[in-house]
């Protein structure tokens, strides 16, 4: 397979510090303010990446943040060129929130969600977020778990921002560019 760019999405949350962050009603220690919901589509830079999309889309390059989620916070930046590629994916969270924007800025694209069964994708958050030392265990046990919970509602958001579902093995066709059966 030729070599697919991806921007990742989630490169896109704002800095702990941004006071245009959600918060959630818990603190993660005594005396603390409340917690950034990262969960919440707030603590998402929504104009930021749409911006990034259509440079990519229009003139093949984007720069666009590198962040890391243990210190919460933007690192620096990088640049996402197609180099003549035919597809590219965007992929995080808040994938499907951006999509109806995208559309209306003329992007044309084939919005996908991967769809899988919620205790897969829990298992593999999980392990992904451990190895790569995201956040304390406990933050990562209590958001798992949260998330698997509101995966139907995920779904049905996604689906209802225009994206479609699909399995890995046809994720993997489109981006080869596999026509798909009539």
């Amino acid at each position: 397979m030729a070599r697919c760019p991806q921007v990742n999405l989630d490169d896109f949350y704002r800095d702990e510090d941004d006071p245009a962050n959600p918060r959630t009603t818990t603190t993660v220690g005594a005396g603390e303010e409340p917690a950034v919901d990262w969960d919440d589509v707030g603590s998402w830079d929504a104009d930021a990446a749409l911006a990034a999309l259509v440079a990519l889309c229009t003139t093949g390059r984007a720069e666009v943040p590198t962040y890391d989620i243990a210190t919460s916070r933007r690192t620096g930046t990088r640049t996402v060129d197609l180099g003549g590629a035919p597809t590219f994916v965007a992929e995080g969270l808040f994938a499907p929130d951006v999509v109806p924007a995208a559309r209306a800025a003329g992007i044309d694209m084939d919005a996908l969600y991967l769809d899988r069964p919620r205790a897969q994708t829990m298992l593999f958050r999980f392990v992904r977020d451990v190895s790569e030392h995201r956040k304390p265990l406990p933050v990562l046990l209590r958001r798992g778990v949260a998330l698997f919970r509101a995966e139907p509602a995920l779904r049905r958001r996604a689906l209802a921002s225009g994206c479609r579902p699909v399995s890995l093995r046809e994720a993997l066709a489109v981006v080869r560019g596999v026509p798909s059966p009539a």
